[in-house]
């Protein structure tokens, strides 16, 4: 499904009022992560006419809106999975006229939704990962443990199993599983076991009673080193919405298509995204030449080079004025050659 947004006649943004990006930030206050590194870090690359970027991880537009805002005459292609993002997004946007393209896909279509758009290559991808402040702040998804809502936590509520579908099907030891791979719960097992223990009597619907059965299988010493429900919620949503193969995926499928010159951004929010994106653009930024070689043959010299060294970390004054940017990693790469 894809989704052009176009605005009326003469509401471009080469003819906006001065006024109208604070207008837009007032009607969608979202404080997109790192924002003005971002710009900095595609400026090499997207400045000049017929510039493509693709935000892979569109959300409520925030970072899309900054791009374009710098980049007067960039195209962006936005995809999202959330039906409500794209839908805040096309609003948000819509002010850019034809220099938006709106995609309704999972990330790792990043090559059709290019291919659709009718461009062979772009010039910057981004992926700002993990669950947005939209689904977030929106309780009836249920992605907060925070906040008492049904267990769907579904990027996409137009297809697929909920969170309540795996608590009701999973065995003790696929629950077991999926808490110590994506949560990294060191008590996985006791929670699986209670978990299972509960659903004999009564099937999980609410968060609230997902987070109280959590909270009686903790340990007290457990329970003061933070909120008992914080991993088993994120191993949840990435089983749910199968985050991690979709991202091992998606990143190469990126890569591939930047163009010599090009750059890639990627935020992450947790380690187990952060390893894997790390691990492929190191696997991009090395020489593929065997050990031993006298003379490095240049089908094996590496077609990206690092941008960032390592991953950076949000500065103190925005992890102080927006708490979401407290566990970014943000790591860059550009395409040297094909």
């Amino acid at each position: 499904m894809g989704i052009r947004t176009r605005g009326p006649e003469g509401t471009g943004a080469d003819m906006a009022d001065d006024n109208e990006p604070n207008q837009q930030r007032e009607r969608f206050p979202h404080t997109p992560v790192m924002l003005e590194r971002i710009v900095e870090l595609f400026t090499p690359t997207l400045e000049g006419p017929g510039k493509v970027v693709v935000d892979a991880t569109l959300g409520m537009g925030g970072h899309s809106e900054g791009l374009l805002e710098r980049f007067p005459e960039l195209t962006v292609i936005g995809l999202d999975r959330d039906t409500d993002a794209l839908a805040i997004a096309g609003e948000r946007l819509a002010r850019f006229g034809d220099r938006v393209r709106l995609v309704h896909t999972v990330y790792d279509g990043i090559a059709e939704a290019i291919a659709g758009e009718g461009f062979d290559e772009v010039d910057g991808v981004l992926f700002d990962l993990g669950v947005s402040s939209l689904q977030l702040d929106r309780a009836e998804r249920g992605f907060a443990y925070s906040q008492d809502a049904p267990l769907d936590m579904r990027m996409d509520r137009t297809e697929g199993q909920t969170a309540a579908d795996v608590l009701a099907t999973y065995d003790e030891g696929e629950l077991r599983r999926i808490f110590q791979r994506y949560g990294e719960e060191k008590l996985a097992g006791r929670y699986a076991r209670a978990i299972v223990e509960r659903r004999a009597t009564k099937p999980f619907e609410m968060s609230g009673d997902l987070v109280q059965v959590l909270h009686d299988a903790t340990p007290v010493a457990v329970q003061r080193q933070g909120h008992p429900a914080k991993r088993v919620f994120q191993a949840l949503r990435i089983e749910v919405n199968a985050e991690l193969s979709v991202l091992e995926r998606a990143i190469p499928a990126a890569l591939d298509a930047i163009a010599v010159g090009g750059r890639i951004v990627v935020e992450s929010y947790q380690s187990l995204e952060d390893r894997m994106v790390k691990r492929e653009l190191a696997a991009r930024t090395t020489s593929s030449a065997p050990a031993g070689l006298p003379v490095e043959l240049p089908e094996h010299r590496p077609t990206f080079q690092l941008v960032v060294k390592g991953a950076e970390l949000a500065d103190d004054a925005e992890r102080a004025a927006n708490p979401r940017a407290i566990p970014v990693r943000l790591r860059a790469a550009e395409r040297i050659r094909k």
